[in-house]
């Protein structure tokens, strides 16, 4: 037999092999179907003091545990974490939210609400231990944010869970969130002005990079405006800093295309002092 002859035969004995192994070694994975859950994102933005001592060391769903030591829910913060546009997935309808915290012996039950979910991208704001959470559809699918059509544009929703005081509780104002335009320097509305618990929809902001050799980004200003029940803005918003009040005012790196939800929480005239907190959402 041939030199060639005996390469042509174990060239085919091989492939056959191969064939049989793959047949042998098929490779499955364990999937649930998308049959229409609800998707969403937990936020923790109750109005107390951002330490370790605070967090949510456990969460459970349905008594399902969800998040735990290794990846707790921390103090004016959300989960899922580690990148934007991650999400939780349950059956629409009412669902159970329990938080616990360390506790002397034992984890503590701090949190035991219902929710009712639909089969939607959701995001879910826990403001008040005794209260049901808030719920706020996501917006997805999110429109204008492929490249060739983002130009120089990020979108923002911005909340209001903003607190008097301990004793007062919530706040009675209307927020208007604005920023300053990089090119004019003139304050531009980020949506409608919102009462305590309501949210803007996905608003518009123009980006002009700081720096030409970068991806995109820019350090801008934001502030707040006080609305009054006719829509008029008053003035800015005072809130307490140290032993004194003063306008609100925040600078945020901003990048073209990414959205970002913007979260005021805390207390405007007692500590913890409020700030505008940042997620991402793309």
């Amino acid at each position: 037999m041939t030199t060639m002859k005996i390469i042509k035969y174990l060239s085919l004995g091989l492939v056959i092999i191969l064939a049989a192994s793959c047949k042998k070694n098929e490779i499955t994975y364990m999937t649930t179907p998308d049959t229409g859950n609800a998707e969403f994102q937990l936020h923790y933005y109750a109005p107390v003091a951002a330490n370790t001592a605070l967090n949510i060391i456990r969460v459970e769903i349905n008594d399902q545990l969800i998040a735990n030591t290794k990846a707790p829910l921390q103090t004016y913060n959300s989960i899922p974490g580690g990148s934007a546009g991650r999400f939780f997935s349950v059956a629409p309808g009412t669902n159970t939210v329990k938080l616990y915290m360390k506790g002397k012996s034992a984890d503590s039950l701090v949190y035991n609400q219902s929710v009712n979910m639909t089969a939607r991208k959701q995001n879910i704001f826990i403001h008040d231990f005794t209260k049901a959470p808030v719920v706020f559809d996501n917006g997805f699918p999110y429109k204008g944010n492929l490249t060739e059509t983002t130009d120089s544009v990020a979108w923002m929703k911005f909340y209001n869970f903003l607190y008097e005081t301990p004793a007062l509780g919530t706040t009675a104002l209307k927020l208007q969130y604005q920023y300053v335009d990089p090119h004019t320097g003139n304050l531009i509305n980020i949506g409608k002005p919102v009462a305590f618990g309501e949210a803007t929809d996905w608003s518009p902001v123009i980006v002009v990079k700081d720096n030409l050799i970068s991806q995109g980004t820019r350090t801008m200003t934001f502030k707040i405006k006080t609305v009054d029940a006719n829509g008029n803005i008053v003035g800015d918003l005072q809130i307490l800093s140290g032993a004194s009040t003063i306008a609100y005012t925040a600078t945020m790196s901003v990048g073209i295309a990414r959205r970002y939800h913007q979260i005021m929480a805390g207390f405007r005239n007692a500590s913890p002092n409020c700030s505008v907190r940042s997620f991402a959402a793309l």
